[in-house]
């Protein structure tokens, strides 16, 4: 399987992607540049969700793999973004309860390219992420998802607090991955359900928390006091199946 090409360099490189819809996540450009080809540039990243970063010379040319990146570098996305409409559509189609995972700033693309593998294996109709903090689809993710990427819908979000109320809405209920919470046997996992996991350092924002219906906890018996997300998020995702199942 062949991935795109992410880094995009050179102005007129970066226009035509934009030119051509590609989806951009995050683009760097030299800082106090503002010429005619960036401001081109700046107004088509403005229109879409881009994230902006205006960097020195020496942080451009560290991230450039041509040496040819005339101020201008964009990171496009390897695969399109889903909408949430999509993730909910795929449940439907299979007569199934929405099941969807929630990531709130995991930036390691290994990790989310293995929650993305784990959500396929889990039926998991989709999983969200948030546009700030967080690792994009990026041909990393999409080599570690082992082609699961092409199956399971990712959409990004500006706000994960807003989307859960929406998601609310539409009959969900929310479980938080925390160890301040109640132990995950004991909890009923049923039904139209969203999976919050954070990440390893931070674990989930407070205000995203606070949305969340239950905390769960993970029984953990060794010496170190957490583990990592991708598989917290797979030890979850199977109690969930487990009691679907049941």
């Amino acid at each position: 399987m062949r991935y795109e090409e992410l880094t995009i360099e050179g102005r007129n490189a970066v226009i035509e992607a934009f030119r051509a819809g590609k989806t951009i996540d995050r683009l760097f450009i030299l800082d106090g540049c503002q010429d005619g080809p960036v401001k081109s540039i700046l107004r088509e990243a403005k229109k879409g969700d881009t994230i902006i970063n205006y960097v020195k010379k020496e942080r451009l040319d560290q991230l450039s793999e041509t040496g040819k990146h005339q101020g201008v570098i964009a990171y496009a996305a390897a695969y399109e973004y889903a909408e949430i409409e999509d993730i909910l559509n795929a449940a439907k189609e299979k007569g199934e309860p929405p099941f969807i995972i929630l990531l709130d700033g995991i930036e390691d693309p290994h990790n989310l390219g293995a929650i993305i593998r784990t959500a396929n294996q889990a039926g998991a109709h989709g999983i969200i992420i948030p546009k700030r903090r967080a690792v994009g689809l990026t041909a990393t993710v999409a080599k570690t998802s082992a082609g699961a990427i092409n199956y399971t819908p990712v959409a990004k979000v500006t706000n994960l607090v807003a989307t859960i109320e929406e998601l609310k809405e539409q009959g969900l209920w929310f479980v938080c991955a925390d160890m301040e919470g109640e132990v995950m046997y004991k909890q009923n996992l049923k039904g139209p359900i969203g999976l919050v996991i954070g990440s390893e350092g931070e674990g989930v924002g407070r205000l995203v928390k606070e949305k969340c219906d239950y905390l769960a906890k993970i029984p953990m018996f060794g010496n170190i006091d957490s583990l990592n997300a991708s598989v917290a998020m797979g030890i979850l995702s199977y109690e969930i199946v487990r009691q679907r199942m049941a």
